[in-house]
């Protein structure tokens, strides 16, 4: 078994941390002291929830520049400004956009004077960052899976003579490393926590009932006036979701909701 590592935080007591999520985040300031041009790859559905601040403070602190890449942008039924800039809405899935993003890095890369440009990708879990690189380069070097923490080390990866990418492991902020019911409905929105692995998917579909309830009850094609127990009530009845005794298995219920909003067949306006 394998001790959890400890560091003083004063007189007053000791601070525990998990090894690997003490290791990810060294990984990736690694990354960032390598890299000459850093991507930073969000879920253009939550662009400003899947923005990792702290790291981006580092980053600009390091005098290295952020190119913002709004992935999934095919999940989006409309493409609103990006209040960052410089950005670029892509979908890994789609194939559309790596040319315009390939030129930006090649834009960004003239103004530096080094021989050699390395670009590094950070994000997220299961922001596409893989599936990003393999859409620059034009073939699959990149491994992916659609499970959030596929990508355990760096992969290096040419775009040109010139440009080298570095792929890393997606990262959560320090700040939300917890079981706090906020950081938990956020991971599981934006599909850090994938919908299989939630611990109270009835709470999450609640929470989204509440920020987008037109939305899913168009989806479904119900009227739930906006309460997510009465649209569970009915999904579960059309889907013939029951327990034993004909109870409706809100459980099971919830997950499906939970899974078409974070594979994307709920599509956020």
């Amino acid at each position: 078994m394998v001790k959890p590592r400890y560091s003083s935080i004063g007189k007053g007591g000791m601070k525990i941390f998990n090894k690997e999520k003490e290791k990810i985040p060294e990984i990736v300031r690694k990354v960032i002291a390598e890299s000459d041009i850093i991507l930073e790859v969000l879920d253009a559905r939550f662009p400003r929830e899947t923005q990792n601040k702290s790291i981006e403070e580092f980053i600009k602190n390091q005098g290295k520049k952020i190119i913002y890449v709004l992935n999934k942008s095919d999940l989006v039924s409309s493409r609103k400004k990006f209040f960052l800039f410089p950005s670029i809405y892509v979908s890994s899935k789609k194939r559309t956009g790596g040319g315009i993003l390939r030129d930006m890095i090649k834009r960004e890369a003239k103004k530096i004077k080094k021989d050699k440009i390395t670009v590094g990708v950070i994000g997220y879990p299961n922001t596409g960052k893989s599936c990003l690189i393999n859409l620059l380069i034009g073939k699959s070097s990149a491994r992916f899976s659609s499970e959030a923490g596929f990508t355990k080390g760096v992969q290096k990866l040419r775009l040109s003579p010139k440009i080298l990418l570095l792929d890393s492991p997606g990262v959560i902020p320090p700040e939300e490393y917890s079981t706090i019911e906020k950081s938990s409905k956020k991971h599981a929105e934006i599909g850090v926590k994938t919908y299989d692995r939630v611990k109270d998917p009835e709470l999450i579909v609640s929470e989204l009932m509440r920020k987008y309830p037109k939305l899913i009850e168009k989806f479904y094609k119900i009227d739930a006036n906006s309460d997510s127990e009465i649209l569970l009530e009915k999904i579960g009845e059309q889907k013939r979701f029951l327990k034993k005794g004909g109870e409706i298995d809100a459980d099971r219920t919830a997950r499906l909701v939970l899974r078409d909003w974070q594979t994307g067949k709920i599509k956020i306006k």
